[in-house]
């Protein structure tokens, strides 16, 4: 099991309100849990790409976050959770040209999640009338990118993009291409995942149980994977909420009084493509925080990692016997305060993550090598990609 960090760039209106540069704090905190992050041992920092969705997530660009984080870090792994590949919101040759570019900045730590955009208020924004579209613009875009960092001159005439000979600058880095990554939500999202041989982040909720056949499928999937890129990115990322204190009890407290439901309850009013439960608040209606009681009976069964670092391991082991390769937590949808996080963090990196992870080489990289051969990127000084 690895574990990743999320940096979503929450930016509550409650804090703007009183804050005129609460936005810019905001901003900078997540670049603070990235650098810190890497000095843990945690190794990957994700972001995603997302507009017009206040308070939700203020990170249009993940692009610019992540070079500059990487710029302050040594080893963590920076990945686009996720770039918009459709070709109205990102042209596609422009999306394989800013991962090339970011794989070499990075020197081979970048790693490439895709998706489509994950609301009608974002979709809509660039021009796209219907949001089930958005998957067949994925669908093409997804199969073309790779084609772009091959050696020659491309070219293409499809329904959602066309493009006139022409060669893609730069290549990647070393021998092969970033990871490959899409957003998964639905079964039938997660094996068409695995088919294509691309990682997938899971952005279900839900408890281990509840997971569990869909990374089930995805695995099933992914064994039979012929792959749009040059490799298998064999890997299944699941997010949810970490606070590890020595004090399990004011772990507990903390879980309680953080709001992290206030989000939850953010992504319900935007993210219109998730289902939402019978009797299901709708916004302005806020989804109740936890109780005490609710919030240990969440790390008991897994939903949640909080307490102190036997409670902490005892919830990842349940991810760990579901098949799960990558924990990502979201430590700044939240109102703890800064010392307090990359506290918690260290505390996560010290005593649980050895118990896990005991190997210093990234997943992603040990299958990126895979591909890595010279004859496969007609590069035969190309460097190897590094860990």
């Amino acid at each position: 099991m690895e574990f990743g960090v999320f940096a979503q760039l929450f930016v509550p209106r409650y804090e703007r309100d009183i804050d005129p540069m609460a936005e810019h704090r905001r901003i900078m905190r997540n670049v603070e849990v990235g650098v810190a992050a890497d000095r843990t041992g945690i190794k990957y920092l994700w972001c995603p790409e997302h507009h017009f969705l206040d308070e939700y997530s203020h990170m249009p660009g993940p692009e610019v976050y992540l070079s500059y984080v990487a710029a302050r870090t040594e080893r963590i792994h920076v990945g686009s959770a996720i770039f918009n590949i459709t070709p109205k919101v990102n042209h596609p040759a422009r999306v394989a040209e800013t991962v090339a570019l970011l794989d070499h900045m990075t020197e081979g730590r970048f790693e490439f999640g895709t998706g489509r955009g994950s609301s009608t208020t974002e979709v809509f924004g660039f021009d796209i009338d219907d949001l089930d579209e958005t998957s067949a613009m994925w669908d093409e875009s997804i199969r073309e990118i790779p084609k772009m960092w091959a050696e020659g001159q491309y070219a293409y005439e499809g329904k959602y993009f066309r493009m006139p000979p022409r060669e893609v600058f730069p290549k990647p880095y070393g021998h092969a291409h970033p990871p490959m990554w899409v957003a998964a939500g639905s079964p039938p999202t997660f094996a068409k995942a695995g088919s294509l041989g691309l990682g997938a982040f899971c952005f279900t909720h839900g408890t281990p149980t509840k997971i569990a056949p869909l990374i089930a499928s995805y695995k099933e999937a992914v064994a039979n994977a012929e792959p749009v890129g040059q490799f298998v990115n064999d890997n299944i990322m699941v997010v949810t909420n970490m606070i590890c204190m020595e004090d399990r009890e004011q772990a507990f407290e903390a879980a309680i009084t953080s709001g992290m439901n206030y989000y939850t309850s953010l992504q319900m009013r935007w993210l219109d493509n998730i289902p939402k439960p019978d009797g299901f608040p709708v916004w302005p209606d806020l989804i109740p925080e936890p109780t005490i009681d609710q919030i240990k009976k969440a790390s008991e069964i897994g939903m949640v990692v909080v307490g102190d670092p036997d409670d902490c391991a005892k919830a990842v082991q349940r991810w760990v016997d579901i098949g799960a390769d990558q924990l990502c937590f979201s430590p700044t949808t939240n109102n703890m305060d800064q010392d307090s996080i990359i506290a918690s963090m260290e505390l996560f990196g010290r005593e649980v993550i050895p118990q896990f992870d005991t190997d210093p080489v990234h997943r992603t990289t040990r299958m990126r090598a895979s591909a890595g051969s010279p004859a496969a990127a007609g590069s035969p000084t190309a460097p190897a990609p590094v860990g």
